[in-house]
Order: structure tokens, then sequence, then C-alpha cells
């Protein structure tokens, strides 16, 4: 398989996020409760738009830590790959009334059940802030792929507008106070529950742990969902704990 070189994945991925694409994407978001079909079907094509600046698809083998309820499993076999979605969560993969897909591998993200090498490209869509250890997830990641594979690593950030999620924006006072305060007006507590469910995890953690691995390149680490224009804010510190809302780590197995 061959993957694209760091400097033209790079620019692919800047020509791919333009305006129209982030409010495509924020509009999807809105809905993410009321018609999930939509915005997860944007949400996975978009992932494997995102992939294909990086690598060919087809015929590759993608391992999906955190598949949920299979909506990717479509985007990828379009793209012609052969996709493994695993899920430490059986509601997960039948939310919204779906089936799960054949092959689906029930897992902990943090101690991956295959052997090293196995996959060409593994990938992870916001689920590293609701593990209680996400390098570890990271570096379980980087294991089952095989030198020269691709690892796309993407959460979302603590500090950003959305770092709460349905307990948003309360966890700027406190992610505790926000998980009470939610289930005093719902009369149940948050699904992403802090300290159970959801943790605090930063950009600036996450470059640490890219650059730090030794048996990997970074090709690039961007704000997922912004225009290129606004990609430099991941340059500055705190700023990009903010404005970023969620990070993309993207990785070359050495």
């Amino acid at each position: 398989m061959n993957v694209v070189q760091p400097d033209l994945a790079r620019q692919r991925l800047r020509r791919l996020a333009t305006w129209s694409r982030a409010v495509a994407l924020f509009r999807d978001f809105q809905v993410e409760q009321t018609d999930p079909d939509r915005f997860y079907g944007t949400m996975a094509r978009d992932s494997v738009d995102q992939l294909q600046c990086l690598t060919p698809l087809s015929g590759a083998h993608v391992l999906d830590v955190g598949g949920g309820p299979g909506y990717w499993a479509d985007a990828f076999a379009a793209a012609g790959a052969r996709y493994t979605p695993l899920d430490a969560d059986a509601g997960e993969l039948a939310l919204h009334g779906r089936v799960p897909m054949p092959g689906t591998v029930m897992g902990d993200g943090q101690a991956l059940p295959f052997r090293e090498g196995v996959f060409d490209v593994v990938y992870s869509s916001n689920v590293g802030e609701h593990v209680p250890d996400p390098w570890q997830m990271g570096d379980e990641m980087l294991r089952v792929c095989r030198p020269g594979g691709v690892v796309f690593y993407s959460y979302t950030l603590w500090y950003g507008p959305w770092g709460g999620h349905e307990t948003a924006p309360w966890h700027y006072v406190n992610g505790r106070y926000a998980a009470r305060r939610y289930q005093r007006r719902t009369g149940h507590p948050p699904k992403n529950d802090y300290g159970v469910s959801l943790f605090p995890v930063s950009m600036a953690a996450g470059m640490r742990w890219a650059r730090s691995r030794p048996d990997a390149e970074v090709i690039d680490i961007i704000p997922r969902y912004l225009p290129s224009q606004l990609f430099w804010v991941s340059q500055v510190p705190v700023v990009r704990e903010v404005i970023t809302w969620n990070v993309a780590l993207v990785l070359r197995k050495r």
C-alpha cells in the first residue's frame, strides 16, 4: 500500500478543509440527536475523505477503534477498504436501532485484542476523551499498525465548547458540577459522565505524545473541523485548547 508523502498529505488535508465543509459539518452537528443518520453519515464520509488524503483506502485493512453503530462501515466499504470495527460498549453498537455488522470486535481500546502490525490504517474518532488513559490507547493503535501504515487519532478537547458533551458549557465550571447539574435537570446522569465515561484531555498532551513516539513520524496535527485558514491556532498555547474544538493527530508508523 502506497502512503502519500507527508508534504503532499498536508497539502491535501488543507485543500479539503474549506469554509463550506466547516459550515456543513457544524449544521449537521446540530441534528446529531434528531437526525443521527444525517449527522453520522456526513461524519463518516468526511472521515474517509480525510484518510484518502493520506493513503489509498482501496484494499486497505482499516481498524476503527470505537466504531460504534456502523455508520463508518458503509463509508469505508464504499471506498473499497476492508473494515474492522472495535467497540467496548454493546449499547453503542446498537445505537439508533442499527444492527452490529458481522466481524465487529468487542474490546478495550487501551488493550487492543490484535497482534502487532496487522492493520494498514488505524483510525479513531472522538473516543480518546472517553477512556481513562488516552495515550495508552494511542500506544496500542500504533502497536497494531503495520510499518508504513497510518494512524489517525482524533478526539474532543476538554476546554473546547463541546468538551463537556451534553453537560456543556458547565464543564468550564467543573466537570463533576456539570454532571450533577445535568442530573438535577434531567433526572438521570449524563451518558458522558465526568470521571466515569468522560475525561479531560488537551491538545498539548496529544502533541507531546505524538512527538515523543520513536516508532512514528508525525505527518500532521490539525484542528479537525476548522477551515485551513484557522489551522494556525494549533500553534498558539491556551488559545488552541478553546478554539480548536477537536484535534486530529496523524502519524505514520516507522
